[in-house]
């Protein structure tokens, strides 16, 4: 694990020092490849990623020293900010002089050499961090934006080439490597070469420079190669004068996007390696899923070699941390007051248990502690698992960890059953293989959903209410075939009714309705009496489809759309727990009472329901006919 300064956990669930993020220095997560920011997104869609409290505090509670080198290099940052270079280079050689193996107080002084001018004693301090880690992509990419600068062009795609191949989505690097071939194949370029070589043109050799705004950031998650490095680098002599620096900006904007959208695919690095390096380069890309590697702040690096991550056996690049350090109530949820479970980042910077957050979500789209809202996190739903913190958790707490991961088992093992305190959901009739779409807004419903899904039964209980008892008697398992979420939380629930059942013992859950119930099947008869009802159940059957056809048109169109057609009679009747679908289907479209409807729901003998649709029918005719 490397130290992250100002951790920023980003929607995948990775986290990244918050100045790795500020600038863009990557499009892509390296860990998952998933977008940093939304597709084409700018530096101000990830304004509201802060840094991760939790994490933070960790931090700064388990390693000071590095905490405070870190507060010193964004002082350092912003003084080249301000253009304050004679403060920044004080400043810097200062710190070297009690650190000097930070690399990356070397390239601050590196930036401010170049504010100042004396370039001869930046590319030294570039060359020296380097010759120290030849396989950190943005020193190369650093040392091209000087050389480009200065007027080097092919010393400076080279190195831009070279950082890539270290890192493919460095996005800095495309950014340049497309300026810099838009710029030599362009008409007027070609137009000279004809007279002269656009690469040794002494014009472009006697170009001064100064270092781009854009180098301020530094590079701490990326992927290394020991087997790679580049070969030599040569060391400018001062030269005078200055270049323009918005001119500079402005030609990195205008390819922007389209190198975002991944216009620039894949840059071959071939001419820069030599065959020995491109087996390297090769084996580095084959090993990519094996290893990875992580690089701090101050260019120090950790190779995580495979199999480690299996074992999480993380050493701490910083030393070990005191046992009296490690307090569970570092990696409590302020919600539940629990271990976290599932630990999830919000764009604001606080973390909760999974659960816990959806739950809070549920009532109201905003942070829990400090109200900011989370429309849009709500409406993307990935609620990603921070994995920095469950790592930790893993690592330093796993008796912890083990307990709290039995408590949910149980609690998941009491949501689980289909017979004691199954959730029920108070409001119409359902029944037997009718679909039922349900509207889901109240908080309590979006909670027992949610419920019913992650606990795999997809299952809960339908019933009306009842003004003495809370709700009915008897009722209709509903089995989710679908659930679309809306962009504020609510849901689109598709449903279709299963087994029947009653009530044995009411209860009461997070707010919704549960009981203990009993499933019902219908009594099966034989012989005569299984004859007679054949009869019967024949009879009732051409009734129903001569009242649905005799239904006008606008009736019997609004019918199809909402029930569809009616089910084809079955030849064994008495096969099915709940008897003929057509029935049910009958009863749903039919204009009667619910009261009158669940009498019929609870019946278990096939012959009396039938003989009740009867009765409905005969009477439903005879307004028919009138």
């Amino acid at each position: 694990m490397a130290f992250l300064s100002e951790p920023v956990t980003v929607p995948c669930g990775h986290t990244y020092c918050r100045r790795c993020l500020r600038r863009e220095l990557r499009a892509r997560c390296r860990r998952c490849r998933d977008w940093l920011l939304p597709a084409g997104g700018t530096s101000t869609a990830a304004a509201p990623l802060r840094t991760s409290v939790v994490l933070n505090q960790l931090a700064e509670k388990w390693f000071p020293g590095e905490c405070e080198r870190a507060r010193t290099g964004t002082r350092l940052e912003e003084l080249l900010a301000q253009g304050r270079f004679r403060e920044a280079l004080a400043a810097a050689s200062q710190a070297l002089r009690a650190d000097s193996s930070d690399l990356m107080l070397r390239i601050y002084r590196a930036e401010s050499y170049v504010g100042l001018q004396e370039y001869k004693a930046a590319i030294e301090d570039l060359n020296f961090v380097i010759s120290k880690m030849p396989n950190w992509p943005e020193v190369y990419f650093r040392k091209g934006k000087v050389l480009q600068d200065s007027g080097f062009v092919r010393d400076a795609l080279q190195l831009f080439l070279q950082c890539l191949a270290l890192d493919e989505d460095f996005l800095p690097a495309k950014l340049a490597v497309e300026k810099t071939l838009c710029d030599v194949l362009s008409p007027e370029k070609l137009g000279e070469s004809l007279k002269e070589s656009t690469w040794n043109s002494p014009h472009i050799r006697n170009k001064p420079f100064v270092l781009g705004s854009e180098m301020t950031e530094f590079y701490c998650n990326s992927q290394l190669c020991p087997e790679q490095s580049l070969g030599g680098s040569d060391i400018l002599e001062p030269v005078s004068g200055s270049l323009n620096r918005a001119q500079s900006a402005h030609a990195l904007n205008s390819t922007k996007d389209l190198a975002k959208e991944d216009g620039l695919k894949r840059v071959s690095s071939e001419p820069l390696l030599s065959g020995q390096e491109k087996g390297a380069l090769l084996k580095r890309k084959l090993s990519f899923s094996e290893q990875d590697t992580v690089v701090c702040e101050d260019g120090r690096n950790k190779h995580k070699k495979q199999g480690e991550g299996a074992k999480r056996d993380m050493t701490l690049s910083f030393g070990t941390i005191p046992g009296d350090l490690i307090d569970v109530s570092d990696f409590e949820c302020s919600l539940c007051m629990r271990l976290f479970f599932e630990p999830v980042t919000t764009p604001c910077g606080h973390t909760f248990c999974k659960g816990c957050l959806e739950r809070c979500l549920d009532h109201a789209p905003q942070c829990p502690l400090c109200k900011e809202s989370l429309k849009e996190y709500l409406a993307s739903r990935k609620y990603s698992i921070t994995e920095l913190l469950e790592e930790l958790i893993m690592k330093y707490l796993s008796d912890e960890l083990y307990e709290r991961k039995r408590i949910h088992a149980e609690e998941t093992a009491e949501h689980s059953n289909l017979t004691k305190n199954v959730p029920m959901f108070v409001c119409t009739m359902a029944y037997p293989t009718v679909p039922c779409p349900l509207h889901v807004f109240e908080p309590r419903y979006r909670l027992m959903i949610r419920r019913s899904m992650e606990t795999g039964t997809k299952q809960f209980g339908m019933c009306i209410s009842d003004s003495q008892n809370g709700f009915a008697d008897y009722g209709c398992m509903l089995q989710i075939r679908n659930v679309h979420f809306l962009p504020d939380g609510r849901s689109v629930v598709d449903t279709v009714g299963g087994r029947r059942f009653r009530v044995l013992r009411r209860g009461m859950k997070d707010g919704y309705c549960t009981a203990d119930i009993e499933y019902l099947e219908d009594i099966k008869v034989a012989d005569e009496e299984e004859l007679k009802l054949r009869e019967l159940h024949n009879f009732v059957y051409n009734q129903a489809c001569s009242w649905f056809q005799n239904l006008r048109n606008k009736f019997r169109t609004q019918i199809l759309q909402h029930f569809g057609p009616m089910p084809d009679r079955e030849e064994n009747i008495q096969a099915m727990p709940n008897g003929p679908a057509w029935c049910w289907w009958l009863l749903a479209v039919l204009p009667v009472d619910p009261r009158y409807q669940l009498s019929v729901l609870s019946m278990m003998s096939l012959k009396d329901r039938l003989i009740k649709i009867q009765h409905i029918l005969t009477y439903f005719s005879r307004d028919q006919s009138k």
